[in-house]
């Protein structure tokens, strides 16, 4: 009789396991789906966010989301987009029917049937149904003039800056990369420092196809600052020119750049630039739906932002002199026009902030004609009355004033140095318009310029600026700027300031609303 110890218990358990080893080989769980970019909340409005995230295969986004910070109670579950091939396998998820006023925690992950990856989390305020203290940052300008990530400096320290403010949202009021500016692994500057960008095929020349426009985007995801920052405050993303190519506009020809081999249709660039755009932005909500970036993003009874296009329905540039309104002097466009003047006279909030991408009072010219003219590139175009796109703007102030609708101020960026511009029909040429202001901030990671030039028209007076000392510094030069608004709940008073890389306020301006 044999006698079952042990011994020989363990001993038949190895042999069985051998046995099974020898002829099932045992294999390792496949990983889930990652997210190697992370994921990035944005357009919070209300009773809503935008979450996008983009995966390393095929695969489906989900977002689990609570006001329970461990989320682990009343979490709920939302199975969104299909992450494909067809669009870089990035997606967004819009939560909807969320609280007002709430901290609430998100979990984002990509799932494909045979598991899940490792998972993201962030958090972020709600729009509030109720007076409460409001508070957002704007900046614009990254990557450009050849000045990338440098691992060495700390990278893209500006979003690290904007981080530590703990704004309510951030507004990232275009060229959010630069397609047309590739990076060199180092740039030497003239007191014999270097500066070492961190490089990729994308970001090694000019972006022509689809796949090189997706990795400018992809590219800024690689900054450790910006996905903290993506973790803790919604983006709302605006376009420019660079997201395509210095000074676009639909139709503008790309003869005469030797460096653009691989397309020759501008139209099918903007289309690509235009994709690539959505495919890496948190859009959400109607207008990604309907594939526009023009949108409003309502904050509770304190704050509504409008967020209008410069670039998609513009004419084409010129010395911008027209004396009618018409096609060629087109720069929001007849529909986009109409539309925000309607949604600025429908707002109810105490202040409306129109974040731009282009200044209003600051000439910004382009190419220079053999007879001395500038062709333009935003609304501005010298001393006089309105002309050319003033027209546009003259029409929009003066419905403003007609309708009354008060406390319109402007946020915007793009000429690589801050401002603050005061406008006002006492110094104006022309006068049908109610006193507003105007805040200019940036570049977060790009060349410094400035100052531009003033246009009269309507009379902006500069009442603080900072322009580059040296052009075209480096970023660690410390030229690099953002502005911040806080909203007072209780008072309505606005306090808009201008910061540098460190966080300081460099300049502040206190405004009360108008009753």
């Amino acid at each position: 009789m044999t006698v079952l110890t042990r011994r020989t218990v363990l001993q038949g358990l190895a042999v069985t396991a051998a046995g099974c080893a020898s002829t099932r080989p045992i294999r390792a769980p496949r990983p889930g789906p990652s997210l190697p970019l992370g994921a990035q909340l944005g357009d919070v409005r209300t009773g809503a966010v935008t979450v996008w995230g983009k995966a390393d295969r095929a695969s489906r986004l989900v977002v689990e989301w609570s006001e329970d910070s461990r989320l682990v109670k009343g979490v709920h579950r939302i199975e969104g987009a299909a992450l494909t091939e067809a669009t870089d396998y990035t997606g967004v998820v819009d939560l909807t029917g969320l609280p007002a006023g709430r901290e609430v925690f998100v979990r984002v992950l990509a799932e494909d049937g045979g598991g899940t990856g490792e998972e993201w989390r962030g958090r972020f305020l709600t729009s509030p149904d109720s007076a409460r203290d409001v508070c957002f940052a704007w900046s614009a300008d990254v990557c450009g003039q050849g000045w990338g990530i440098n691992p060495e400096w700390g990278g893209y320290r500006g979003f690290a800056a904007v981080h530590a403010l703990r704004p309510d949202f951030f507004l990232h009021v275009g060229d959010v990369i630069y397609a047309d500016n590739p990076l060199l692994p180092e740039v030497v500057l003239p007191d014999g420092r270097v500066w070492r960008n961190r490089v990729t095929p994308a970001k090694s020349k000019v972006a022509e196809t689809l796949e090189e426009l997706r990795g400018n985007f992809a590219y800024n995801f690689l900054d450790e600052s910006l996905r903290a920052l993506a973790k803790d405050v919604p983006i709302a993303y605006q376009w420019d020119d660079h997201e395509v190519r210095n000074n676009w506009y639909p139709g503008r020809s790309l003869a005469g750049d030797a460096r653009y081999t691989q397309v020759a249709d501008e139209a099918v660039l903007g289309a690509r630039a235009r994709q690539a755009f959505f495919e890496y932005s948190p859009v959400g909500g109607a207008a990604r739906a309907e594939g526009r970036i023009h949108r409003q993003l309502s904050q509770g009874p304190m704050l509504d932002v409008f967020i209008p296009d410069v670039r998609a329905f513009r004419a084409p540039n010129s010395v911008n002199r027209q004396e009618q309104q018409g096609p060629e002097t087109a720069f929001l466009g007849r529909a986009q026009l109409d539309g925000l003047k309607q949604a600025l006279a429908a707002s109810r909030a105490t202040w409306k902030v129109i974040a731009t991408s282009m200044p209003l009072g600051l000439i910004v010219p382009a190419e220079k004609l053999p007879d001395g003219a500038h062709i333009m590139e935003a609304w501005a175009n010298g001393p006089g009355s309105p002309l050319g796109r003033e027209l546009e703007l003259a029409e929009l102030l003066s419905f403003l004033k007609e309708r009354k609708v008060r406390n319109v101020v402007f946020v915007t960026a793009d000429v690589h140095y801050p401002a603050m511009h005061h406008f006002h029909p006492d110094r104006a040429r022309f006068r049908d318009f109610d006193p507003f202001w105007e805040f200019v901030a940036g570049p977060l990671n790009a060349g410094t310029f400035g100052p531009s030039a003033l246009d009269e028209t309507f009379g902006p007076e500069v009442k603080w600026h900072r322009p580059a000392t040296v052009m075209n510094a480096a970023p660690w030069e410390g030229q690099q700027y953002f502005g911040s608004v806080r909203i007072q709940g209780n008072s309505g008073v606005m306090t808009a300031a201008i910061h540098d890389l460190t966080g300081k306020a460099l300049h502040s301006v206190e405004l009360e609303p108008y009753r």
